[in-house]
């Protein structure tokens, strides 16, 4: 297919402005009673942008966003883009120590924060873990922590020094407009844009570093792909806190002049609802959500719901099983199923074509985007054949430049050529299409979360009933994978496992906390002094097999 080239925007601020002059009109948010047109959003956005500055916030500057998918939280982005600040999402499932990890871990300046969310105060949360305020900080632990920001609602009683968002803006009238729009124009395309919190196999949360220049093209090239456009009406249901969820979601509708319809929260049996409800034509999700809809359709007959306004379904999974996309294709009458394969280190990497046969979606994703390679090799490095499995490399434009401030991890990542190491397990076919076969060593998914266990393990190990322990992922029918943790406790102790997963609830993002703790006296150890997981997973396994043959004599 014939790719149009990223108009020369250069920044996502100047990218806005554009696109709010030419089309001022174009509705691109929609949720509930809310319609943000995009001369509206730039309106806005430039008002929090002058909102911040007058905080004393400077280009650079890191500005985390702590709340669910809302109008706010996109005109929050903008408006730090607009101010030359770096985005720092934190999850809304994150705890208290998770949340105060990460802002420490980059400095964020400014915390933007929902309150009330599913009946959590994320205030409260912080202020467990990150130590009561002192002279001029919200919060003792967080140094750098300089304002508080409540995005919707009233402030806490409790929350001393934090912002309402109406006192917040009005505290803007000190920066004249002409200085805010000197600011956003003056941000360039090599400026730092986001910090993507992303967690790896040695424990400690990292941040991705993403800049302006390549994540307007490489999620240009991905709506360009996908064909999103205006009057395309695009549920946003990955968090945007999450990579796909604020760029091929939020960024990506403005890039497109789509209406984006960000979904606070999910629920799988409302999905049906939605599609007919807001006229939905655009689609992203894992497989289980489009069996959803083929169930709710029935298998023959006049469909019982009306799905005809979706014309494009995308779906990001190793592998897609081809009965379901020719099911959508035939009961749904998609135009285009699009599978993908991206990373927060390397953006975008791989993408079905609209030309490609179903076998071809179904057992890859796709080849690689303009301006990305992929490569596989073996484990001396070197180039393997078509079909051969090896590791994953990616290079191009679309590699972070490194891990915030981290060189160490980010040499181990990405190589002196500028290969970035993935992890992953993939075969290329003579065409060119990567398929995925295995997943990072150790990761495993709960519920289409990434879990790792150097992460968890070392969250769980400042409960105080654990002395050592180790996380494994285990087959669950239900979730997909769920964390077993072995767990040795603190001499002269005797462990409570339901005591250690009721701390973990407490502490951890739910799909973290181990669903199984098993008290042992010592964990494994290979030859070289190291953790032996796969002696672990065996005896997981065996301890399987052992449930099984107690619940088949209780039946009996």
């Amino acid at each position: 297919m014939d790719m149009q080239p990223v108009p020369a925007w250069g920044t996502i601020p100047r990218m806005l402005r554009d696109q709010a002059t030419g089309h001022g009109d174009v509705e691109v948010v929609a949720s509930g009673d809310v319609r943000l047109t995009l001369a509206g959003l730039a309106r806005r956005s430039a008002e929090t942008a002058r909102a911040l500055m007058a905080l004393g916030i400077a280009p650079g500057d890191r500005v985390a966003v702590w709340a669910p998918n809302t109008p706010a939280w996109v005109v929050a982005a903008y408006g730090i883009w607009d101010a030359g600040a770096v985005i720092t999402p934190l999850s809304t499932r994150f705890k208290g120590l998770e949340a105060a990890g990460l802002l420490r871990k980059v400095g964020a300046k400014a915390l933007l924060v929902a309150e009330g969310f599913m009946g959590t105060s994320y205030l409260d949360l912080l202020a467990g873990t990150a130590g009561p305020a002192t002279a001029g900080r919200p919060y003792r632990d967080l140094p750098d922590l300089e304002h508080v920001v409540v995005l919707d609602g009233p402030v806490p009683a409790a929350s001393s020094g934090a912002l309402s968002w109406t006192g917040f803006l009005a505290g803007g009238s000190a920066v004249s407009p002409e200085a805010a729009e000197d600011r956003a124009l003056a941000v360039t395309g090599d400026d730092l844009a986001s910090i993507m919190a992303t967690s790896g196999t040695t424990g400690a949360p990292k941040g991705v570093m993403l800049f302006h220049s390549q994540l307007l093209r490489g999620y240009w090239d991905w709506a360009e792909i996908v064909t999103l456009r205006e009057g395309d009406r695009y549920p946003i249901i990955a968090p945007f806190s999450h990579g796909f969820g604020i760029n091929a979601g939020l960024l990506a509708c403005v890039l497109r002049r789509a209406t984006m319809m960000p979904i606070a929260l999910f629920r799988p049996d409302e999905l049906m609802d939605l599609i007919e409800r807001d006229r939905v034509s655009v689609l992203a999700g894992a497989p289980p959500m489009f069996f959803k809809i083929l169930e709710e359709l029935g298998s023959g007959g006049p469909p019982s719901r009306d799905v005809s306004s979706l014309r494009v379904a995308i779906c990001g999974a190793a592998a897609v099983p081809p009965e379901l996309i020719r099911r959508l294709v035939d009961r749904v009458g998609l135009e285009r199923m699009i599978n993908a394969y991206g990373l927060m280190e390397g953006t975008v990497v791989s993408m079905t074509r609209p030309q490609d046969p179903v076998e071809v979606i179904a057992r890859s994703t796709g080849r690689a985007v303009p301006g990305v390679s992929v490569r596989i090799v073996g484990d001396d490095g070197k180039d393997l054949p078509p079909g051969e499995p090896g590791e994953i490399l990616v290079g191009g434009y679309g590699v972070m430049r490194g891990y915030w401030d981290d060189p160490e991890r980010t040499a181990e990542a990405v190589d002196s050529e500028g290969w970035l190491h993935t992890g992953d397990i993939g075969t290329l076919d003579c065409q060119g299409n990567v398929a995925i076969v295995d997943r990072k060593k150790e990761m495993f998914i709960v519920s289409g979360f990434n879990a790792y266990p150097a992460e968890i393990e070392g969250l769980l190990l400042r409960c105080p009933q654990v002395a050592q322990v180790a996380v494994i992922g285990v087959p669950d029918e239900r979730l997909g994978e769920v964390g077993r943790a072995y767990v040795v406790p603190p001499a002269g102790t005797v462990l409570d496992p339901d005591a250690v997963i009721a701390w973990a609830r407490a502490n951890m993002s739910n799909y973290k906390v181990p669903r199984r703790v098993v008290p042992v006296d010592a964990l494994p150890v290979n030859a070289n002094g190291k953790i032996d997981k796969p002696a672990l997973h065996a005896r997981a396994l065996t301890e399987q097999d052992a449930s099984r043959r107690a619940s088949s004599r209780r039946r009996r």
